[in-house]
């Protein structure tokens, strides 16, 4: 059996470095929701067809996994339809990132800055009571799959309603409040929950919530800890803890914080 001659040379570092990065980062993804055995057996099927296709040559065999491969390409599309659209999601979020791109709140909206101070207002009070509370700035993206899981609402954003909607034991207080274009659109609507196995254990499925809708979309979402009293910002499937005095700094600068109509 003759085996096939490689010539290597510098365009073939740089072919398998990329491949190497496009490896690393798919694992990196799919290890995040879970499916990192699922990733090995991937791999370790496409080094036996590379094996069986072009180092042995192996023409029956090489056919019938040309066939396997060309099935599977379509069925892993369907397979990992969510890590495929978060991936672009992402890469998409760092174009959005640069300044170009971002539609800045204006600093002279006088509307815009009640709005935000009314959430921050609502937010400090709810933290230093500890009462659970999940908050969403919805921002280009629609949330209708979003808002309709919840009770419509279409008020004007206000302090005191927010605080009364996640008082504990009220009909509402359970899920998220949607807001978008100065309206507070829907209250006790259902996020997706992230299945993102690097969360800490201590966060609990508000925080989850938050995650999984910002992972999937622009929104920005505020979580009040009910343990805690704590005020975290989740953004780009990235969450972290903020003071009571930095809120309103945070939703500010937030490029999908678009409050005012």
């Amino acid at each position: 059996m003759q085996l096939l001659a490689f010539s290597f040379g510098f365009k073939d570092v740089i072919d398998i470095l990329l491949v190497a990065v496009i490896l690393y980062y798919t694992y990196r993804l799919l290890r995040k929701t879970g499916a990192s055995n699922l990733f090995w057996g991937i791999l370790a099927f496409i080094i036996v067809w590379f094996l069986v296709r072009f180092v042995f040559q192996l023409d029956l065999t090489g056919a019938l996994f040309d066939q396997i491969m060309s099935v599977g390409a379509i069925a892993l599309i369907v397979i990992f339809q969510e890590e495929i659209r978060m991936f672009f999601y992402r890469v998409g979020s760092r174009f959005s990132s640069w300044k170009i791109f971002r539609p800045k709140m204006s600093e002279e909206d006088p509307r815009a800055r009640q709005q935000i101070l009314e959430i921050t207002q609502a937010c400090r009070h709810m933290a230093s009571t500890k009462t659970g509370a999940l908050i969403v700035l919805a921002g280009g993206d629609s949330l209708k799959e979003i808002v309709d899981t919840g009770e419509r609402l279409d008020a004007q954003v206000s302090a005191r309603l927010i605080e009364n909607i996640f008082f504990k034991n009220t009909p509402l207080h359970d899920g998220a409040l949607v807001i978008r274009d100065g309206k507070m659109l829907a209250a006790a609507c259902i996020l997706p929950v992230s299945k993102n196995q690097d969360i800490p254990q201590y966060y609990g499925l508000r925080h989850r919530a938050a995650l999984g809708l910002t992972e999937k979309s622009d929104a920005t979402c505020i979580v009040v800890s009910e343990e805690t009293g704590h005020i975290s910002v989740a953004e780009a499937g990235q969450i972290r803890e903020v003071k009571e005095d930095e809120l309103f700094l945070v939703l500010h600068s937030s490029a999908t914080a678009t409050l005012a109509d």
